[in-house]
């Protein structure tokens, strides 16, 4: 047994250019990171001058940075809440029914975030041009929702799959109706998936600018005011700082996403 686990393991050369990848991608945001506490006023310059926290301070206390920020959580918080309303109830309705269409809507579902984003935004303004409504912080959050949605759609009918029915119709031959089968034997079942499902949903939201940008009008969310400061070399510290703290709010939702949906198959519908 201790053979076929060792002869199942990938080589070491294949792991070391995994790792290679892996870095070859981060190394641009280990970059951001190590300059956002430069001493340093001008753009990238190497070796570092000195450490230092004063950008921080500064960025913190800066109103249109923390006026994007807070923009940028309420549209992540309400497309989230959109998202898990209407991709869980998408996938109570469709994970164990069966009629013609039912692969085209699935399809139709998990469209907006295959998409590339361009042509989500455009066909989102045109939409909202057509319906004669200005863009504003609704337009963004339904923006935002229907790629949110999908991502809690899949997450949530994975967990429906894995679950067993035969728990649900035990609860309705106990006498239980289906608010209270909903409460206590589903909601218990799927509540790490719709949590996880939330959790990377605002990620999406938070750090999303191509749809955006199409939905936004004039409002500036973080991402927004990111990309508006390339412009400004004299605030590249600022920026360095900021666009820190976006990698730091999406990778700690997709980590614990991550954490909370490990192993949970084995346990699901079992009962337990």
């Amino acid at each position: 047994m201790h053979s076929d686990t060792k002869h199942e393991r990938s080589p070491h050369w294949l792991r070391g250019l995994a790792w290679l990848g892996l870095a070859f991608l981060h190394f641009p945001l280990l970059v951001v990171c190590v300059y956002a506490f430069n001493t340093e006023v001008s753009a990238f310059s190497f070796p570092l001058q000195g450490f230092t926290l004063h950008w921080f301070r500064d960025a913190f206390a800066r109103d249109d940075v923390l006026t994007a920020i807070w923009l940028s959580v309420k549209v992540a918080t309400a497309a989230t809440v959109i998202a898990l309303m209407l991709g869980g109830m998408a996938a109570a309705a469709l994970y164990r029914a069966n009629f013609p269409g039912k692969n085209g809507i699935t399809l139709l579902l998990s469209l907006p975030i295959a998409l590339p984003g361009i042509i989500t935004g455009i066909a989102l303004l045109s939409s909202f041009k057509l319906a004669a409504v200005e863009p504003s912080f609704w337009t963004i959050v339904i923006g935002h929702a229907t790629f949110c949605m999908v991502v809690v759609y899949n997450n949530v009918i994975a967990r429906f799959r894995r679950t067993s029915y035969n728990l649900i119709e035990a609860s309705m031959d106990l006498g239980a109706d289906g608010l209270q089968t909903f409460r206590y034997v589903v909601l218990p079942q799927i509540a790490t998936a719709l949590l996880a499902g939330g959790m990377l949903a605002f990620a999406l939201s938070f750090d999303e600018i191509i749809v955006t940008t199409f939905t936004a009008g004039q409002e500036r969310t973080l991402p927004i005011w990111l990309l508006n400061q390339l412009g400004r070399p004299r605030d590249v510290p600022i920026t360095n700082v900021v666009a820190m703290t976006v990698m730091l709010v999406t990778m700690i939702p997709i980590l614990l996403a991550w954490r909370l949906t490990q192993g949970t198959e084995t346990v699901a519908g079992s009962g337990k």
